[in-house]
């Protein structure tokens, strides 16, 4: 388990380092079509500071498309206690805590840190979920929560989306300003230039979502670990497998932070998936429970 949160955090690193890459690669393409280095810089610079805004403003930007509503205690004492006694537990400062009205079943976290974190569940889940089952999911969320998941998915979407804007703008840059260029190389490396500028944002959310997938396991094992029934959130992801609706409010920007898929199934689910399929991580759970 904890080698496993250790493997989090160099994967992490590695992770932003693959971004900057993908980001500094598109650079060099526009600089060496232009034949203006600065580019270079430009396009780097503007891919930090947008990924440092979304650090800053992900959060907010999450609960207002969620249509989520901030409650205390009195509002709904069961969630709320419910939380309350999982911060105690596992040492973490306690969360803010939202409800979505939606009759889906689903729940995620955000935040830039522990320190500033927001859990949310939806009326759905709270109908069909047993105490113990909801204490799994939250539990689950708070493993977000401590694994900073939460932070390293504000980053990365805010490089995925900087990566899709500076080829959207670079693309846009070289079918309107090369028209002039009768030089066969050039126009061989504008396409070689275009191609690497439509991939390289696919690329990246593949990546994006190859990395939420694995930290939707290693959420699962630590909410296990906290509670000590992994059956509990094994059942609570059997229900959220047999919802088969979609949430009202539907963002594909957010789809990777819900503890379930909010969004209806389509044809390219096993490689564009957020989430790893329910059935495995019930069965990783189910392996678990013996061991405790």
């Amino acid at each position: 388990m904890y080698s496993a949160i250790r493997k989090n955090k160099i994967n992490t690193a590695l992770i932003i380092v693959l971004f900057i890459l993908i980001i500094g690669g598109l650079g060099w393409l526009a600089s060496y079509v232009y034949g203006n280095p600065t580019i270079v810089y430009f396009t780097v610079g503007f891919a930090l500071l947008y990924a440092l805004i979304q650090y800053f403003t992900a959060s907010k930007q999450a609960i207002a498309m969620s249509g989520a509503r901030k409650i205390e205690k009195a509002d709904n004492p069961r969630l709320y206690r419910i939380v309350e006694n999982l911060s105690i537990t596992t040492g973490t400062p306690m969360p803010e805590v939202y409800i979505v009205n939606d009759p889906a079943p689903n729940a995620f976290a955000t935040g830039r840190d522990p320190e500033h974190a927001v859990v949310a569940a939806t009326t759905g889940l709270l109908d069909i979920m047993t105490d113990s089952e909801l204490e799994g999911v939250m539990a689950h969320e708070l493993g977000h929560v401590r694994n900073y998941d939460i932070r390293l998915n504000m980053i990365v979407y805010g490089l995925v989306v900087a990566i899709g804007m500076l080829a959207d703008m670079f693309m846009r840059m070289a079918f309107f300003g090369r028209r002039d260029s009768n030089n066969g190389g050039g126009a061989v490396l504008l396409i070689f230039g275009l191609v690497a500028m439509i991939v390289a944002p696919l690329i990246a959310s593949v990546v994006q979502l190859a990395v939420s997938r694995q930290r939707e396991y290693l959420a699962d094992a630590t909410g296990a670990l906290t509670t000590r029934h992994p059956e509990a959130l094994a059942s609570a992801l059997h229900k959220l497998g047999e919802y088969s609706q979609p949430m009202q409010k539907q963002s594909t920007s957010m789809a990777h932070m819900w503890i379930a898929n909010p969004l209806k199934a389509g044809g390219l689910d096993r490689l564009f998936a957020t989430h790893p399929p329910i059935a495995d991580r019930i069965r990783r759970l189910l392996d678990m429970g013996g061991k405790f």
